[in-house]
């Protein structure tokens, strides 16, 4: 199979399925985010993380794909393609209040850097609400893709809490923003 097709030339792109959009459609829009947001993930994996935070990585790397794949299909119903469940929110949430405990409470908001490892991660949180924001279209044309938005939404929040672990692991200081009025 070659890489290129010559159909995206004129600004067209296909679904699986057949049917040709344009590639600012919202779909592909969304798909197009999630996708950065899979190669962020992979950059922040790259990173010196400990062995647990690699595998949840990697594990909602493997999530986003499902959820790829589901917007770039045309079917309307795909019970012959996983898709994201309640468990994997949980997973999420899990490590989410796991993390929590081992960290100081906040007092005001952090300004994303100290290292590259924790800009990274706070880059991929960022294009994780990007993601949440292309994937409110969808929603009303596919309900059952209402289990992607509370995968994407509390994936942003477990990308926060892990910017701050990152930091407390490596000893980098959170920049704490102080308005200068």
């Amino acid at each position: 199979m070659k890489i290129y097709t010559k159909t995206g030339d004129k600004g067209n792109t296909c679904l699986h399925g057949g049917t040709m959009v344009p590639k600012n459609d919202c779909r592909i829009e969304a798909c197009g985010t999630i996708d950065e947001l899979i190669s962020w993930l992979g950059l922040v994996h790259a990173q010196e993380l400990n062995r647990h935070d690699k595998e949840i990585i990697l594990k909602i790397q493997d999530k986003l794909m499902f959820l790829l794949s589901h917007l770039s299909d045309e079917r309307t119903s795909l019970q012959d393609l996983p898709m994201l469940n309640e468990n994997d929110v949980n997973l999420l949430e899990n490590e989410i209040d796991r993390i929590d405990e081992l960290l100081p409470p906040l007092d005001s908001f952090i300004i994303p850097g100290g290292h590259c490892m924790i800009a990274y991660c706070h880059l991929a949180r960022s294009v994780c609400r990007r993601a949440e924001r292309r994937f409110v279209p969808l929603l009303k044309e596919r309900e059952e893709l209402g289990i992607g938005m509370k995968f994407l939404n509390r994936l942003s929040d477990y990308l926060y809490m892990l910017c701050r672990k990152i930091g407390q692991e490596n000893n980098i200081d959170e920049i704490t923003w102080k308005p200068k009025l």
